[in-house]
Protein backbone atom coordinates (compact mmCIF):
# COMPACT_ATOMS: atom_id res chain seq x y z
CA UNK A 1 0.00 0.00 0.00
CA UNK A 2 1.34 3.43 -0.97
CA UNK A 3 0.98 6.08 1.67
CA UNK A 4 2.65 8.94 -0.19
CA UNK A 5 2.69 10.12 -3.78
CA UNK A 6 5.83 11.46 -5.32
CA UNK A 7 5.74 14.97 -6.75
CA UNK A 8 4.67 14.78 -10.36
CA UNK A 9 2.50 11.69 -9.98
CA UNK A 10 -0.97 11.77 -11.54
CA UNK A 11 -2.68 12.35 -8.18
CA UNK A 12 -0.55 15.33 -7.25
CA UNK A 13 -0.84 16.82 -10.74
CA UNK A 14 -4.61 16.31 -10.65
CA UNK A 15 -4.92 18.04 -7.29
CA UNK A 16 -2.80 20.95 -8.52
CA UNK A 17 -4.88 21.32 -11.69
CA UNK A 18 -8.14 21.19 -9.73
CA UNK A 19 -6.81 23.95 -7.45
CA UNK A 20 -5.85 26.04 -10.51
CA UNK A 21 -9.30 25.49 -12.00
CA UNK A 22 -11.00 26.49 -8.72
CA UNK A 23 -8.90 29.67 -8.53
CA UNK A 24 -9.71 30.46 -12.16
CA UNK A 25 -13.46 30.00 -11.61
CA UNK A 26 -13.42 32.07 -8.41
CA UNK A 27 -11.68 34.89 -10.28
CA UNK A 28 -14.49 34.63 -12.86
CA UNK A 29 -17.03 35.18 -10.07
CA UNK A 30 -18.18 31.65 -9.22
CA UNK A 31 -18.50 30.51 -5.60
CA UNK A 32 -16.98 27.08 -4.96
CA UNK A 33 -19.44 24.93 -2.97
CA UNK A 34 -17.54 21.63 -2.99
CA UNK A 35 -14.29 20.08 -4.16
CA UNK A 36 -13.91 16.40 -5.02
CA UNK A 37 -17.48 15.45 -4.17
CA UNK A 38 -17.65 11.65 -4.02
CA UNK A 39 -20.57 9.28 -3.83
CA UNK A 40 -21.07 5.67 -4.84
CA UNK A 41 -22.24 6.84 -8.28
CA UNK A 42 -19.12 8.83 -9.12
CA UNK A 43 -17.08 11.93 -8.42
CA UNK A 44 -17.36 15.59 -9.33
CA UNK A 45 -14.17 17.65 -9.27
CA UNK A 46 -15.79 20.99 -8.45
CA UNK A 47 -19.28 22.18 -7.62
CA UNK A 48 -19.84 25.93 -7.82
CA UNK A 49 -22.57 28.53 -7.86
CA UNK A 50 -22.84 31.10 -10.63
CA UNK A 51 -25.75 33.23 -9.48
CA UNK A 52 -28.70 30.86 -9.04
CA UNK A 53 -27.16 28.17 -11.26
CA UNK A 54 -25.34 25.21 -9.75
CA UNK A 55 -22.36 24.34 -11.93
CA UNK A 56 -20.83 20.86 -11.91
CA UNK A 57 -17.26 21.07 -13.20
CA UNK A 58 -15.02 18.36 -14.60
CA UNK A 59 -11.34 19.35 -14.64
CA UNK A 60 -9.18 17.72 -17.32
CA UNK A 61 -5.45 18.05 -17.91
CA UNK A 62 -3.36 16.85 -20.82
CA UNK A 63 0.36 17.51 -20.98
CA UNK A 64 0.28 17.10 -24.76
CA UNK A 65 -2.30 16.43 -27.46
CA UNK A 66 -1.00 13.07 -28.70
CA UNK A 67 -4.26 11.48 -27.55
CA UNK A 68 -6.51 14.51 -28.08
CA UNK A 69 -7.17 17.64 -26.11
CA UNK A 70 -8.16 17.73 -22.46
CA UNK A 71 -11.66 18.95 -23.29
CA UNK A 72 -12.26 16.20 -25.83
CA UNK A 73 -11.50 13.56 -23.20
CA UNK A 74 -14.91 13.94 -21.53
CA UNK A 75 -16.70 11.16 -23.42
CA UNK A 76 -20.32 9.96 -23.13
CA UNK A 77 -19.45 7.41 -20.46
CA UNK A 78 -17.82 10.12 -18.30
CA UNK A 79 -20.81 12.39 -18.93
CA UNK A 80 -23.19 9.68 -17.67
CA UNK A 81 -21.11 9.27 -14.51
CA UNK A 82 -21.11 13.02 -13.93
CA UNK A 83 -24.88 13.17 -14.41
CA UNK A 84 -25.39 10.36 -11.89
CA UNK A 85 -23.07 11.98 -9.34
CA UNK A 86 -24.79 15.34 -9.87
CA UNK A 87 -28.15 13.74 -9.20
CA UNK A 88 -26.78 12.31 -5.94
CA UNK A 89 -25.40 15.73 -4.98
CA UNK A 90 -28.78 17.39 -5.59
CA UNK A 91 -30.64 14.76 -3.56
CA UNK A 92 -28.10 14.77 -0.72
CA UNK A 93 -28.20 18.57 -0.45
CA UNK A 94 -31.97 18.81 -1.10
CA UNK A 95 -31.52 21.21 -4.00
CA UNK A 96 -33.95 22.01 -6.78
CA UNK A 97 -32.20 24.49 -9.03
CA UNK A 98 -30.89 25.21 -12.51
CA UNK A 99 -27.80 23.12 -13.25
CA UNK A 100 -25.04 23.31 -15.81
CA UNK A 101 -22.16 21.00 -16.68
CA UNK A 102 -18.85 22.68 -17.50
CA UNK A 103 -15.38 21.45 -18.31
CA UNK A 104 -12.20 23.27 -17.39
CA UNK A 105 -9.61 21.90 -19.80
CA UNK A 106 -5.96 22.55 -19.08
CA UNK A 107 -3.65 21.76 -21.97
CA UNK A 108 0.08 21.63 -22.48
CA UNK A 109 3.19 22.51 -20.58
CA UNK A 110 2.00 26.14 -20.50
CA UNK A 111 -1.16 24.89 -18.76
CA UNK A 112 -3.49 26.92 -20.97
CA UNK A 113 -6.97 27.02 -19.40
CA UNK A 114 -10.08 26.66 -21.56
CA UNK A 115 -13.40 27.01 -19.73
CA UNK A 116 -16.12 25.21 -21.67
CA UNK A 117 -19.47 26.36 -20.27
CA UNK A 118 -22.42 24.08 -20.94
CA UNK A 119 -19.97 21.45 -22.19
CA UNK A 120 -22.72 18.87 -22.45
CA UNK A 121 -26.46 18.80 -22.00
CA UNK A 122 -28.28 16.77 -19.49
CA UNK A 123 -30.37 17.11 -16.45
CA UNK A 124 -30.29 14.72 -13.55
CA UNK A 125 -33.57 12.82 -13.49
Amino acid sequence: MKLFRRAGTPGSIGSRMEARAADFLQQAGLRIAARNYRCRRGEIDLVAWEGDTLVFVEVRFRRNSHFGTAGASVDRQKQRKLLAAAESYLVEHRLDCQCRFDVVAIDGEAEQIDWITGAFAGEPS
